[in-house]
């Protein structure tokens, strides 16, 4: 993490202080990640789980998630190339709205959605 994005907030002078959104983005970022793993151990692995003890199932969690870094990974350069200027702009609250809506959705409805994948191809194979 460099200097840039370890700020919590700007100062604006005066006892008041900015919101960092880059700062923010960053958190987002990392809870969404976390959320994303724990569902994907917890329903898309226990969905794969086939009797036996195939490594299928935790491959496919080691792929599952190193898939979702690179898309992380886009949303966090966005913020994070922001000067500091910009990131105490007020007028970037509904830009980084969006972003946050649109992180939160993939890390919950990936998982959600790979697990009916997952179960639609084996009952269309089976």
């Amino acid at each position: 993490m460099d200097t840039t994005t370890r700020a919590v907030s700007i100062s604006k002078g005066a006892g008041q202080q900015a919101t960092d959104w880059r700062r923010k983005m960053s958190d987002n970022i990392a809870y969404a990640l976390l959320t994303y793993t724990a569902l994907q151990i917890f329903i898309t692995i226990g969905a794969l789980k086939t009797k036996g003890t195939s490594l299928l199932p935790y491959l496919a969690l080691i792929i599952l998630v190193g898939a979702i870094i690179p898309a992380c990974r886009g949303f966090e350069r966005r913020w994070t190339s922001l000067s500091a200027a910009q990131a105490a702009d007020p007028a970037l609250e509904a830009r980084f709205r969006r972003d946050r809506l649109a992180l939160w959705l993939l890390a919950v409805g990936l998982p959600f959605f790979l697990t009916a994948l997952f179960k639609g191809l084996a009952l269309a194979f089976a």
